[in-house]
């Protein structure tokens, strides 16, 4: 029923389509640099050069189709290709790539550069098979490896168009092209000065509901009423020349861009973290013992009653969370939308020498910093270890109350306690994050041999550098002392200012509730808690050779182009290595790493037209392509392919297929992890073995194995051993491998098959509706050792019983952990597991009409229709269909129907437009709830009869610009125009895994957002 709902959702909008007035003048080809692949993306781009004027002073010469090597300039893509042009970038009034990507079906939707719990980078996700399986290009060149690639390096006004390439591609471009490609294509040949800036805000009304009701019922505030916050600026200057009559062109930009904070408690639906109590639906808010009165614990943890002060200030002790102010919300400061500021910078460079050669570089770079900001606390000692916090009985703060409670008739001497304290009035602390990125490619390229061959020889230097700055903790000695207060001349003093020890103590009253001391909270806070770093480095070198064999003769008799060849070879270098600093590791442990990996590969791609142009068939061309990949860190060599197929029978309809072996190699780090064998102990024992019996001081009476007879058969223990203490053991700790897996890259068999139709009684309409089908085996998972023993004693296969490896002969677990052992050990570590799905079906649509005087009518569409997502976890599992669901083991998910309509009307005169965009997304239901057949783990008692799903969700975009004087342009777009909420999901991070802010990214989180802005050319 979902299926046909979807269906029926994206005929509804094709019907519209269609059903438009046939007013359109005639049809034309594409515009010149226009023709990218595929017919509808062409036809998109094409119309936004006919009515944007300033779009051919930024159009490039070269010819880019995603999905090919071979350029020639009429190029049809076998695979669908959606494009996002530069004019629905600008109607958006998008500050970050990643709100442009957010708004395409096909993307799992992120939020990577704004909430709270990241670290400020981010990566795309199609089909929610994760963004290790999504290849990011500039400009057909990789991004970077997949460890550290950040689209933040490019920003929104130097983008010509972004193209998302459906299926596998890895025949093409290499490893991690199955989901699909994202490539960026950059404006990079501009002709004199422009200066673009945009501001944006929120304009949202906080209205009372389910979740401002639990939050009244904890005693926390929450936001009420209208809120414009959020600010976020985007300022580009791009200036450009050419010289020599167009031989050479330099051009270069320098873009700023900035966002403030919105906070959690800014937003009315995430006023609190709520979950719910299933029977009844009631929600209740997260609370946390980090009072703004303060927290106490007579004794100590566990041996107390936890505490506050009396928030009245009488002195007196109150049961935590009984009353107004003796609970806090733990999560009312972190970040909604992340508080950063970037800098992008970079240049471009042409110079054609000769028909023959020419030169080409692209260099850009960035720096973004941003914030996750958290309350300022005194922690618990548990944070430092397990020696309480003291404080002095005759401690002039202390009521009596107080003093009797804490210290009971003692009048001196210090007593142990536990300590939280949250304050309020004092700044945010804040952990910082600092990314720096820089991308250099250049080469050279011509025609040569009478134009039959072209040439393209390229590099790419792709460098991230990560710093994570932790935040300060207070410094567990100065708390001591500045709970250890004495009376000096009727002035409360640290008693270790008194002795000399510290006297720059600061006394620290915790026994009164609102303590707002900054002297106090700067002595406590005395340094960072340290800094984390990371870089990420690629090489590549790329050689493509271009053919045009037709030149030569080698022309099917019934077409008139002739085969194209493309012969590539490629280098890739990548390197990780991430380190800390000595107060970080002094806090947090760990080591420095490095990684580094390295691959040669080659391919071939063949182009041949069949029939062109005849009677009886319009077009038929097949595709085929091959690559070999040799990784250092692999054993073997590895292939992908590619056959290709395009038939139009009559130009009013086309047919095309493509399938596709795709792989992913593992990463540099999943490489290393697979590779690097190391072994240790820990308290697991041999469940096949007998244990003392811990109350019995008789070393000969054992308790039974926890695993079965016919369990530990399956991990190939002889039967006569099972319950044997000689199994056991040392020290009841059994040796542990990580690492050692013979890795191999995961491979897809992606399919894409579909239909293209240009009716001719209807000029100017454009309609595709394509499947895609990828399937992917081997994928690549970190294993631990519960993975491999469960599912080996569960049911005996070798895809879990190859990490329970037991000593030939004693059948013992406990080899030494040193000499390299070849059995006797649990394994753990990152392996090839099974298998993940991603089906369902693409639908664009552009239909552009001529209305006469009246100017012009671009209307076009995207949908896509899900019908499978989701993994096989093992031989054993069902396979899980996460479709239309969200939490209990799919996360996210994607939904089962969502798509994009956007019309524009442009003037004749190209100077006003008015554009409208329609985005909708399908009712989407809690994974609890999933019936059986969807393969999502159920567990009964956590079924949902409230809150069980999201409804379909509708947004209306409204965007206008025009011109003045020619040289000046304004812009003006209401996203979300009617401030609708995003949906409510309770336990959305502590039991679903999702975020704290009791909802979806896939959603407008913050309302409805207001842009304007303008652009001055010179």
């Amino acid at each position: 029923m979902m299926v046909m709902k979807g269906l029926l959702a994206s005929g509804c909008c094709l019907a519209a389509l269609v059903a438009m007035p046939s007013m359109a003048t005639a049809q034309t080809d594409t515009a010149p640099n226009t023709a990218i692949g595929d017919p509808v993306a062409s036809a998109k781009l094409a119309a936004d050069v006919a009515t944007d004027k300033d779009a051919g002073r930024s159009m490039t010469n070269e010819v880019i189709v995603t999905g090919t090597r071979i350029t020639r300039p009429n190029n049809r893509s076998a695979a669908p290709i959606t494009t996002t042009t530069a004019a629905e970038i600008a109607a958006q009034g998008a500050t970050t790539i990643e709100e442009v990507l957010n708004r395409l079906p096909q993307v799992q939707a992120n939020a990577e550069q704004n909430y709270a719990d990241s670290d400020g980078r981010q990566r795309i996700k199609l089909r929610s098979l994760g963004f290790e399986r999504t290849l990011t290009l500039v400009d057909g060149l990789r991004l970077g490896i997949q460890n550290g690639m950040d689209v933040s390096l490019i920003p929104n006004e130097l983008v010509e168009r972004i193209d998302v390439l459906s299926g596998g591609a890895s025949s093409v471009y290499g490893s991690d092209a199955v989901a699909g490609v994202v490539n960026f294509v950059l404006k990079k040949d501009y002709n004199g000065v422009s200066l673009t800036g945009n501001y944006s805000f929120f304009n949202h009304y906080n209205n009372a509901n389910a979740v401002t009701a639990a939050a009244d019922r904890a005693f926390f505030p929450s936001a009420r009423g209208w809120a414009n916050d959020g600010g976020r600026a985007n300022v580009t200057l791009s200036a450009g020349k050419t010289f020599l009559d167009g031989a050479l062109s330099i051009s270069g930009y320098a873009n700023y861009r900035r966002s403030d904070q919105v906070s959690l408690d800014d937003r009315s639906l995430s006023a609190c973290e709520v979950s719910q109590t299933i029977a009844t639906g009631a929600l209740s808010c997260t609370r946390s013992t980090y009072t703004q009165v303060g927290t106490i614990v007579p004794g100590g943890i566990g041996r107390g009653s936890t505490l506050v002060n009396n928030p009245n200030g009488s002195g007196t002790l109150l049961p935590y969370n009984s009353g107004r102010g003796t609970a806090t919300d733990p999560f009312d400061n972190l970040a909604f939308q992340r508080n950063f500021n970037r800098i992008n910078t970079g240049a471009f460079v042409t110079a054609r020498i000769s028909d023959e050669i020419e030169l080409y570089s692209t260099a850009m770079f960035y720096r973004d910093r941003s914030f996750n900001t958290l309350p300022n606390r005194v922690y618990s000692y548990s944070v430092y270890g397990n020696t309480p916090y003291q404080v002095n009985c005759d401690n002039p703060f202390l009521s009596a109350s107080q003093r009797t409670t804490l210290c009971g008739t003692a009048t001196s001497g210090l007593v142990p306690l536990d300590l939280r304290y949250r304050f309020d009035g004092a700044p945010l602390v804040a952990t910082g994050f600092e990314n720096r990125g820089a991308r250099i490619a250049g080469g050279l390229r011509g025609r040569v041999l009478d134009d039959a061959w072209s040439y393209d020889i390229a590099g790419v230097y792709s460098l991230l550098k990560a710093k994570s700055i932790y935040p300060a903790q207070p410094d567990f000695d100065r708390v001591n002392r500045s709970l250890n207060v004495v009376n000096v001349g009727g002035v409360p003093t640290c008693a270790s200012v008194v002795s000399g020890l510290d006297r720059a103590c600061v006394p620290f009253n915790a026994f009164r509730p609102y303590n707002n001391d900054l002297a106090l909270n700067n002595y406590l806070y005395t340094s960072v808690d340290g800094t984390q770093n990371s870089t990420s480095l690629m090489w590549q070198a790329l050689a493509v050779l271009n053919g045009d064999l037709g030149k030569y003769g080698l022309t099917s008799p019934l077409a008139e182009q002739g085969i194209a060849v493309a012969i590539a070879s490629e280098f890739r270098a990548e390197l990780y290595k991430s380190g800390a600093d000595a107060q970080f590791r002094q806090t947090n442990g760990g080591s420095d790493q490095r990684f580094t990996q390295n691959v040669l590969e080659s391919n071939i791609e063949v182009q041949v037209p069949l029939i062109e142009n005849k009677p009886y068939t319009d077009q038929l061309q097949v595709n085929a392509g091959y690559r070999v990949s040799k990784y250092n860190r692999l054993n073997g060599t590895f292939n992908t392919w590619k056959v290709e197929g395009v038939w139009g029978p009559i130009a009013d309809i086309g047919f095309r297929a493509s399938f596709n072996k795709a792989q992913r190699a593992p990463t540099v780090i999943e490489a290393d992890q697979a590779s690097n064998i190391y072994y240790d102990r820990n308290g697991r024992n041999d469940p096949c073995a007998s244990t003392p019996d811990p109350n019995s001081s008789d070393p000969n009476v054992r308790i039974a194995p926890t695993a079965s007879l016919e369990q530990c058969r399956r991990t190939g223990l002889p039967d006569n051993l099972y319950g044997s203490a000689a199994l056991s053991c040392l020290d009841n700790s059994c040796t542990i491998r990580s690492g050692g897996f013979n890795l191999k890259p995961e491979t897809a068999y992606t399919k894409t098959f579909g239909v293209i139709l240009r009716p001719r009684v209807l000029k100017g309409l454009t309609v595709s509706a394509d499947r895609f089908i990828i399937n992917l085996n081997d994928s690549i998972n970190y294993f631990q050792v519960n993975d491999f023993l469960d599912g080996c004693l569960t049911t005996g296969l070798q895809y879990y019983c190859r990490g329970v490896v037991r000593t030939p002969g004693t059948f013992r677990l406990d080899s030494a952990a040193t000499g390299n052992p070849t059995s006797g050990y649990f394994a753990r570590g990152t392996s090839n597991g099974y298998k993940s799905q991603a089906h369902g079906w693409d639908f664009q649509a552009q239909y552009t009409v001529g209305l006469g005087a009246v100017g012009t009518l671009d209307t076009s569409f995207n949908g896509s229709l899900t019908t499978r997502v989701g993994n096989q976890d093992s031989p054993d599992a069902t396979a899980r269909n996460c479709v239309g669901y969200y939490g209990g083991g799919c996360g996210e998910s994607m939904p089962r129907w969502a798509h994009g309509l956007r019309a524009t009307w442009t003037t004749l005169d190209k100077t006003t437009n008015v554009s409208v965009n329609w985005r909708h997304t399908s009712a989407m239901t809690i994974g609890y709830n999933s019936p059986a057949d969807t393969g999502i783990p159920r567990n009964e008692p956590q079924v949902r009869s409230f809150y069980t799903g999201v409804p379909a969700y509708d947004y209306i975009d409204l965007s206008t610009s025009f011109d003045v004087a020619k040289r000046f342009t304004l812009r003006l777009a209401v996203n979300n125009l009617f401030d609708r909420d995003p949906p409510l999901l309770p336990d959305s991070r502590s039991v679903l895994g999702l975020l704290r802010s009791n909802t979806l990214f896939r959603y407008d989180l913050l309302g409805r957002q207001i842009v304007v802005g303008a652009t001055a050319r010179f």
